[in-house]
């Protein structure tokens, strides 16, 4: 049976093993995914092993994504734009390739939400891993303007910088964002530590969409900051978290899987419904 596996540190919490399963039985592929949660600096190791043993795929997760990069023999022009992997495949012709779903996994997610992104004003919070690798998806669907707004302001320049010749890119400190947006995505992970981006909330009204791609049992601290100055819409990671793994299934499998009765199953795991 084909093997797969997410690797990262910590990864016990993870849902891919569960969400991976749903895909198998859906479009009956056979396959098992695990999760290997290797030290830090034996990360090269594992990976080598997994795939000397006969490993056909793997999700790769915090803090490996940047390394990775580092160690496949190729890599997708995504992978490339986005400077990390997170989702390895083990080609026909024995080739590690090293893809990025994130991104895709996000504008599908928005997409699925009914959220318009082309002609759109976009506010992107943090200049970190998260968004390099959601910048070159969301600029491809044609936004007006898309800022990148971050504590340290040098990093969201060089961002910026980075993908201008994707688009109408461009960085600001707090201090300087105006409205209106359309869309304020936070990237940071603020919300895992209860947190808040300095964001003023003269930034939100009723017609804004808000997105934390981070996600939990319950509204995040920024979900919850945004209802309470009169967003309507918000939405957390989780559906993100399932198309990004959808995303890389179609890479292994060359099958889409659907994501809609997943998403469902995983929040009824979850306890969210």
């Amino acid at each position: 049976m084909d093997r797969y596996l997410v690797f990262g540190h910590p990864v016990r919490h993870s849902k891919s093993p569960f969400i991976h399963t749903l895909f198998a039985r859906q479009t009956q592929q056979e396959l098992e995914y695990g999760l290997a949660e290797p030290a830090v600096d034996e990360f090269a190791q594992a990976l080598r092993t997994f795939f000397d043993q006969g490993g056909k795929g793997c999700n790769v997760t915090v803090p490996f994504k940047e390394q990775a990069f580092t160690l496949v023999e190729r890599l997708s022009p995504r992978a490339k734009r986005a400077g990390a992997v997170n989702t390895i495949k083990l080609t026909d012709d024995g080739v590690l390739l090293g893809d990025n779903t994130d991104g895709a996994g996000l504008v599908a997610d928005l997409k699925s939400h009914g959220v318009t992104l082309a002609d759109s004003r976009i506010l992107l919070l943090g200049a970190g891993g998260a968004a390099r690798g959601a910048l070159a998806p969301l600029l491809a669907e044609l936004p007006s303007e898309l800022v990148i707004a971050n504590r340290t302001h040098t990093k969201a320049q060089q961002l910026a910088a980075e993908f201008c010749d994707l688009g109408p890119v461009t960085a600001q400190t707090y201090e300087q964002l105006a409205g209106p947006f359309d869309l304020v995505i936070n990237s940071t992970s603020a919300s895992l530590q209860g947190e808040l981006p300095p964001l003023a909330p003269a930034l939100i009204h009723t017609d804004i969409a808000i997105y934390d791609m981070m996600y939990g049992a319950s509204d995040t601290a920024f979900i919850s900051w945004a209802k309470q100055h009169g967003a309507r819409q918000t939405m957390d990671g989780l559906g993100m978290l399932v198309e990004q793994a959808a995303e890389a299934f179609t890479v292994w499998r060359g099958i889409r899987p659907g994501t809609k009765q997943v998403l469902r199953e995983l929040k009824r795991n979850l306890g969210v419904i």
